[in-house]
């Protein structure tokens, strides 16, 4: 069941007391070189995103698991590259890491480098029709099999009654198992940041 924070009043603990929990968080990135008006709103996003993870805290528990897309190490390290990935998204993993949760892995690297690698083969403006009709239907089964991959690890590791959190863009395509209760926390921001990406591509 896939509830929006947007259009969810006040959950009450004792209606998700039990059964597994997911706070999906879309990921987003300040890229390179951005202008000041997106790094305001980036800025406000990641608030927001702290201020609403809080708030489902304080009303159904502390989360066990934390998972973020495209991180291949665990522990320390993996922490380590995230704050060179996202600094923001560290922020908010950090913090629950130092609460005791457990930074899980849901990337296997080979699935994930071949993925990023069809996804780079897709954005280089490729001529023929028919090399294209190859490289995207490798993407398809590369993202396929990550999806696969990372439904797997949540749901391994995801025990009974415990709380989750994962970072990670949208559109992803993930199919959560069914019994896990999923959280999506959509800030008023993330709308600002959509928009005004559109308006700069426009």
């Amino acid at each position: 069941m896939s509830q929006e924070l947007g259009k969810l009043e006040k959950p009450s603990v004792k209606d998700f007391a039990q059964g597994r929990k997911l706070f999906f968080i879309p990921l987003v990135y300040s890229g390179i070189e951005p202008k000041n008006e997106y790094l305001t709103k980036f800025e406000v996003y990641w608030q927001e995103i702290e201020g609403q993870i809080s708030s489902l805290e304080a009303k159904l528990g502390i989360p066990q698991k934390i998972y973020h897309e495209l991180i291949t190490v665990g522990n320390e390290e993996g922490l380590k590259v995230l704050k060179e990935l996202n600094d923001k998204s560290y922020q908010i993993v950090k913090k629950r890491v130092e609460k005791g949760a457990q930074l899980e892995l849901i990337e296997e690297m080979t699935i994930l480098d071949e993925f990023l690698d069809w996804r780079k083969c897709l954005s280089v403006g490729l001529m023929s029709q028919n090399v294209f009709k190859i490289i995207y239907e490798s993407y398809r089964e590369a993202n396929k099999r990550r999806n696969e991959r990372i439904a797997k690890n949540i749901d391994s590791t995801l025990q009974k009654d415990e709380i989750g959190i994962l970072l990670m863009r949208e559109g992803h395509q993930v199919q959560f198992p069914e019994d896990i209760n999923v959280f999506y926390i959509s800030p008023p921001s993330l709308n600002e940041l959509k928009r005004w990406l559109r308006e700069q591509e426009n």
